[in-house]
């Protein structure tokens, strides 16, 4: 007999779509307030094992055909090229750097290459969790 999880699958789409959002913010207030590229990582990373409870490994996987493994690569990729990018300028290694923009919608923003970094870190962060997750549940 299977058993119906119709209100679970249901009520975790908005969940999801909740944490994602979160950590959305969490990503983008890092380099002013508490959160960054690690914990904006990690709730993207609740997230995805989130579905991976709800729906099957299998399930989520055909959804998300995304080797975690490489995600983590990438960023890691990512977080030291932003370190050697500073260098190519002529400034230390990890140096940052800023500058205010008027963007449509937006108004006046401020972008910086610390973005750049934490989204590396967060890429490293959602790629490591989700592997492991996944890695733990092929041995239950």
């Amino acid at each position: 007999m299977k058993i119906n999880h119709v209100i679970l699958r249901t009520m975790s789409k908005v969940v999801v779509f909740i944490i994602l959002t979160l950590a959305i913010y969490l990503f983008l207030s890092g380099h002013h307030s508490p959160g960054g590229g690690f914990i904006g990582g990690l709730v993207l990373a609740s997230a995805l094992v989130l579905l991976f409870i709800v729906y099957d490994i299998e399930t989520v996987q055909q959804a998300i055909p995304v080797d975690f493994k490489l995600v983590a690569a990438f960023g890691a990729f990512i977080a030291v090229g932003t370190g050697f990018g500073s260098i190519l300028f002529g400034v230390p290694f990890l140096s940052q750097s800023f500058a205010y923009f008027d963007l449509p919608f937006f108004g006046k923003t401020e972008l910086t290459t610390v973005t750049i970094f934490e989204a590396g870190v967060a890429l490293v962060v959602v790629g490591v969790v989700v592997t492991i997750i996944l890695n733990i549940s092929e041995d239950v």
